[in-house]
């Protein structure tokens, strides 16, 4: 067993490998540009919604309120009629990533905590490379990627979308597999 406070190295450099990694794929492979599709008529769509002055957050449409309301003849209507969807509405005004980028270095570190947890109670000092990566890549693999199915299951984000991210988590989880097995207590 490995005490987690001895694995703050590569908790802390798996995240940082995982930040770069994550800049290439964003801003140098550029393959998720295709994720997300411009509006038909984007400006008068903005047009019409900016006059609702819609607070940031989460919706769904046609909101039936319960699960009671499903049935009503009314609410089915219009979710017959369409358009039916949910959108994120985020705080207008100038765009900027630090608070992101922030998150999700920190997100990418509690990924390297359980990674090191994992890792930590299964494995031994001087455990081999090969072993300490499958323990750490496989947690870290499991932290970036799994979850994003629900998202293709239960609020219809493109398959296509989620498995390319999935697959992004698939690299993490290999850097952080490397860095673990690179940088495990002898």
């Amino acid at each position: 067993m490995v005490h987690i406070m001895s694995l703050w190295l590569p908790i802390l450099l798996s995240a940082v490998a995982v930040f770069l990694t994550s800049f290439l794929i964003h801003m140098v492979l550029r393959y998720h540009s295709s994720d997300y599709r411009k509006l038909p008529q984007e400006l008068e769509v903005l047009d019409a919604l900016r006059k609702f002055n819609i607070p940031a957050g989460d919706y769904h449409f046609p909101h039936p309120g319960s699960m009671a309301a499903m049935k009503d003849p009314a609410f089915i209507e219009r979710r017959t009629k369409g358009p039916v969807g949910m959108v994120t509405f985020f705080k207008p005004g100038p765009p900027g990533m630090g608070a992101e980028l922030f998150q999700w270095f920190l997100y990418s570190v509690v990924v390297g905590i359980f990674a090191a947890y994992m890792a930590g109670r299964a494995l031994e000092p001087g455990a081999p490379y090969l072993s300490v990566f499958r323990f750490a890549g496989t947690t870290a693999f499991l932290g970036y990627s799994m979850a994003l199915m629900q998202n293709s299951i239960w609020y219809k984000r493109a398959w296509s979308s989620t498995l390319k991210t999935m697959f992004d988590g698939l690299l993490y989880g290999l850097v952080t597999g490397g860095v673990f097995g690179w940088l495990w207590p002898r």
